[in-house]
């Protein structure tokens, strides 16, 4: 009989080993899927996922370090990931396995390393990717949670790295995917501590100084004043849903990011799950971000700002999203501008209807020596109401952003071109004078009379020229292609 139990005990030793060992069989991952991730320059975004499990997703990035202009005739030295101010965007899946390879090119000077907002794990993998210049650090994460996540160089000292270019976003889309969406766009904020003053001319080298003391010399969309201006503008069509990844990589700066024309449809806060409808004006904090939707309801330049306005007209903050297609009167209509006068400035009766351009104007009096005082007396109302909050009551404008139309060689050389300045907008770079300008002028809802008096004050009143328009000129010349 103690021979019979005795072997009891060895048998349930040895299921009690075989019931022990078969979570391990149970708890053993299936390999996933491969996927090379296909990393894409700003402002463009790698396109939405479709699967529906878990990949793991491999993504290869370079540090680079290079001089390149921040400004028109202005070089900076940037640090970068992957060649590009902000790096390009990582887009994966929740639940994916990311394995990341950054490699700090043979010829950059410094070490550096990356630290992902969307890591769960000491330093967001700073320690694990911290590499010298020729050497490659790999190592994975699982991407845990949703949402739009700031990466950054967070090498000693970090302000330094960040505020030379050197961060990016990574999207962890929700598992059920996200909604499709007409455009995508990827923009980032950045401040950046120059030697010299904004726009400065020649290389200029980082400022420790004003960065600790949080005065930066720039405030810039994608890295470099006018990224989103004249032939770099975003572009939409009317009725497009846009879908705008919007972020701060700081070092300092928080953003007030509004789009001049628009309205928010969703902002998603935090670049979380959670959105807020009808919104104006977001605050994207340094080191975070947001998930912007709107659409394209009417054409023409929407404009991309820090309300901060200071940062948007004097440090950089700005970008267009050009919309094309056609015109909702009934959404955005036309108006009617004229000078006061003594019998209207106290009228309360509706403004008559415009009267579409086409319809032939009346007769203009012949001109004659008495006339022009009251010609220059309209232009000169003209010019206060819509143009001296930008080139200043003087005409002398401002350093960088908004040339001068007082003693102008453009305006003395170029009268010709400012009625299809005036009428369509213009953005980008400008030389007034010997100096460079590069800022953006909105299209200005004048009939013809209005530009053509106007651009008579500036002429004569503010050039010591003469008068160099008449309506019917401008009914011609608005229509010029702008240089």
């Amino acid at each position: 009989m103690k021979k019979k139990y005795g072997i009891a005990p060895a048998m349930f030793a040895c299921l009690a080993g075989a019931f022990a060992m078969a979570p391990f069989a149970v708890q053993a991952a299936p390999e996933l899927p491969i996927v090379q991730h296909e990393l894409v320059a700003p402002p463009k975004v790698p396109p939405r996922i479709t699967r529906k499990t878990p990949a793991r997703v491999v993504v290869h990035m370079t540090v680079e370090e290079f001089e390149k202009e921040i400004a028109p005739g202005t070089k900076y030295t940037f640090w970068t990931f992957g060649g590009t101010v902000p790096g390009k965007m990582i887009r994966v899946r929740e639940g994916d396995t990311v394995e990341l390879h950054l490699k700090n090119l043979a010829e950059n000077k410094l070490p550096h390393n990356i630290d992902l907002h969307a890591v769960t794990g000491p330093g967001g993998g700073a320690e694990r990717t911290l590499i010298a210049p020729g050497n490659e650090a790999i190592f994975t994460f699982k991407a845990l949670n949703p949402g739009l996540y700031v990466y950054h160089c967070a090498t000693a000292p970090v302000a330094m790295h960040i505020a030379n270019g050197m961060y990016g976003m990574i999207l962890v889309e929700p598992k059920e995917g996200m909604a499709p969406v007409d455009k995508e766009y990827y923009v980032m904020q950045g401040d950046f501590y120059t030697a010299g003053n904004y726009r400065a001319p020649g290389l200029q080298a980082f400022d420790m100084q004003k960065s600790i003391d949080e005065k930066p010399t720039y405030v810039l969309f994608n890295g470099a004043d006018g990224a989103l201006t004249g032939e770099n503008s975003l572009t939409a069509n009317t009725d497009e849903k846009i879908r705008m990844f919007f972020g701060v990589g700081g070092p300092n700066i928080t953003s007030s990011f509004h789009i001049i024309g628009a309205i928010f449809d969703k902002v998603y806060l935090e670049g979380g799950k959670n959105f807020q409808e009808n919104v104006q004006t977001t605050m994207v904090p340094a080191g975070g971000a947001t998930i912007a939707e709107f659409k394209t309801k009417v054409p023409g330049n929407l404009t991309l700002v820090d309300h901060s306005l200071s940062r948007a007209f004097h440090k950089g903050a700005i970008g267009l999203l050009k919309v094309t297609g056609p015109e909702r009167p009934e959404v955005f209509g036309p108006s009617v501008k004229r000078p006061l006068t003594d019998s209207t400035v106290n009228k309360t009766e509706p403004a008559a209807k415009p009267v579409p351009q086409a319809a032939k104007p009346a007769a203009a009096a012949p001109a004659s020596a008495a006339a022009k005082p009251q010609q220059h007396a309209r232009g000169k109302a003209v010019y206060e109401a819509n143009c001296a909050a930008c080139h200043q009551a003087d005409g002398k404008g401002v350093d960088g952003v908004f040339p001068p139309l007082a003693n102008s060689d453009f305006v003395q050389q170029r009268p010709d071109e400012l009625a299809a300045i005036i009428s369509q907008g213009r953005s980008g770079e400008l030389v007034v004078n010997g100096k460079r300008y590069n800022g953006v002028m909105p299209p200005q809802d004048l009939n013809d009379e209005d530009v053509a008096s106007v651009i008579n004050y500036i002429s004569a009143g503010m050039n010591r020229g003469k008068e160099v328009a008449t309506a019917e000129q401008v009914r011609t010349q608005r229509k010029a292609k702008v240089q």
